[in-house]
């Protein structure tokens, strides 16, 4: 299960944003997260670092590289370091990608499921698996994509809900992936969303993107957050309630001021949609 010491409003830990942080974790952040993937093998300063701040914030761990709709066979000694990895520093919530991204060899991109039966019945096989190795429930991503699915027998909100269901997993919905999809394959984002199982949310993410196109989005993560998204975001909150929610910025990095603004926001908006709010909000 989650930690039930998540809450509020997050922020990636990424190491150009240490040397900010050393003096001090600022209130406005209530957890940090972490890709196993970038702090596995990692030693030294890193490392002390790693602990620090783990042992003043809650951690969420969200994979890069799992591939849990993929051909290849699930890479299960990998699953058994991250064990090892989540255990060490305390952390409860494990999330991943509901995509694919290797066939004997990794390839660097996150691709989509086609939305069949049978991939429900691969999918939920591989999480299960996953769940079992972990010792730990897990929560899978909408992800954003660029092509469609090769095939689909259904929508990709009823494909999302079907393998929650037979993998008995929990959803991390990233609200910028849905608006994303939305633009790229012109529907409703709010819809999409509405069609999702509220009582699987735990965990959220918000970001930004690039706009390469009227009718392309490129999720980049490199940019603030854009009003549509903030609002699509509010109107989630009062649908669902307000998961845990991260700051998702992983390229051309501001000053972690500027950051700040955007992880207080996200705050802000939390207090509005609780039915009791005992924080101060920035």
């Amino acid at each position: 299960m989650p930690d039930a010491n998540l809450n509020g409003a997050g922020l990636g830990l990424r190491r150009e944003l240490l040397p900010a942080l050393r003096s001090g974790v600022p209130d406005a952040i209530d957890f940090f997260e972490i890709a196993p993937e970038n702090w596995l093998d990692m030693g030294g300063i890193w490392r002390k670092d790693l602990r620090l701040f783990s042992e003043q914030r809650p951690m969420v761990a969200h994979g890069l590289s799992l591939s849990l709709g993929g051909p290849a066979p699930l890479d299960e000694s990998f699953l058994k370091r991250v064990k090892l990895f989540l255990d060490e520093y305390d952390i409860a919530l494990y999330t991943e990608h509901l995509s694919w991204c290797s066939d004997e060899g990794h390839l660097y991109d996150l691709l989509p499921i086609p939305f069949t039966e049978d991939a429900v019945r691969h999918v939920a096989a591989r999480i299960r698996r996953t769940q079992d190795i972990l010792e730990r429930r897990i929560a899978v991503e909408n992800a954003s994509f660029y092509v469609a699915p090769p095939i689909a027998e259904m929508t990709e909100a009823e494909f999302i809900r079907r393998v929650l269901e037979e993998a008995d997993c929990d959803l991390q919905l990233d609200v910028n992936n849905a608006y994303v999809n939305s633009v790229n394959f012109d529907f409703d984002p709010w819809h999409f969303i509405e069609s999702l199982p509220a009582e699987r949310m735990v965990y959220m993410h918000v970001a930004g993107h690039y706009q390469e196109a009227a009718d392309l989005i490129v999720d980049s993560h490199g940019a603030a957050v854009i009003d549509p998204v903030w609002q699509l975001l509010e109107r989630t909150y009062a649908h669902l309630g307000t998961p845990p929610t991260l700051l998702e910025r992983d390229f051309n990095l501001p000053p972690l001021n500027d950051l700040l603004d955007e992880v207080r926001h996200i705050r802000a908006l939390q207090c509005l949609h609780r039915e009791r709010c005992g924080e101060q909000v920035a």
